[in-house]
């Protein structure tokens, strides 16, 4: 139990479906911090990064409701849940948004494409504190249990040391034993990028479509202080990402091209 947890109001969400074990594991832990509120769609959004549904009407159901938490599932994406729920389910503006667990890493480049992640930067944008969780496990029997005690942690830590305006957390755990986990690092994203490639397949009517298949390189492997490296040594990966994602040190020297 932590002190103050009845005043505390927590919005969880994922881009997995709300059948996910990892959202389930992280419901539960969640209720130690507060009442909880969860929302998600009830198929998979991976991939969907910021979008938001602009072209149908969003629709939200409430599926269960206790003392302890209120479960909604809605269709549209994890920004269109962060929205939705701060604007029209709430009372007032909770205390995290919490997003995950997420079936799968999203370290390097890939939280520009992550819904888990969009949830979490959404709620950074109406300056909640926010905080995206994910294993680095997309086998379909993923141990999830590993990632409840440091959830505890740095959900622990945000309710003595709230982030600055503008900074979410981005958290990727390894999937290895707890016992086998060195700890926690702060570090930063890896330079990377995902080298796609289109499967040509023919359907059952013989008709042509492509299915995305890729691997992720990375490139800088020796690098000691990024994500990736922080996965790769079985340490948990805490990233602070910021929703400015203006080339501060560029300015300069693009007015200096233009003569402004």
């Amino acid at each position: 139990m932590n002190p103050g947890k009845d005043d505390k109001l927590v919005l969880i969400t994922n881009d997995d479906g709300i059948y996910a074990p990892g959202l389930r594991t992280l419901l539960e832990v969640m209720e130690e911090f507060g009442k909880v509120v969860l929302i998600s769609t009830m198929e998979s959004m991976s991939g969907m990064s910021q979008a938001l549904t602009v072209k149908t009407p969003l629709r939200v159901k409430l599926l269960e409701e206790n003392d302890n938490h209120r479960i909604y599932a809605c269709n549209g994406t994890p920004a269109d849940s962060i929205k939705l729920a701060v604007n029209q389910l709430l009372d007032r503006k909770p205390d995290w948004v919490v997003s995950g667990i997420n079936h799968g890493a999203n370290a390097s480049v890939s939280v520009l494409y992550s819904g888990t992640m969009a949830a979490a930067i959404e709620g950074c944008l109406y300056g909640i504190d926010s905080v995206g969780f994910s294993l680095n496990d997309f086998t379909r029997a993923a141990d999830f249990s590993s990632c409840r005690k440091y959830v505890r942690i740095v959900m622990g830590t945000l309710s003595s040391e709230p982030l600055p305006q503008g900074i979410c957390l981005n958290v990727n755990i390894p999937s290895v034993p707890e016992s086998e986990i060195r700890g926690i690092m702060i570090c930063r994203q890896a330079k990377g990028n995902w080298k796609e490639e289109f499967e040509k397949r023919k359907d059952p009517m013989g008709k042509t479509y492509y299915w995305l298949t890729g691997l992720f390189q990375n490139h800088e492997p020796e690098a000691c202080d990024t994500d990736e490296w922080a996965l790769s040594n079985n340490y948990v990966s805490v990233v602070p990402v910021s929703v400015d994602m203006t080339a501060h040190w560029y300015i300069n020297k693009l007015k200096e091209k233009f003569n402004t």
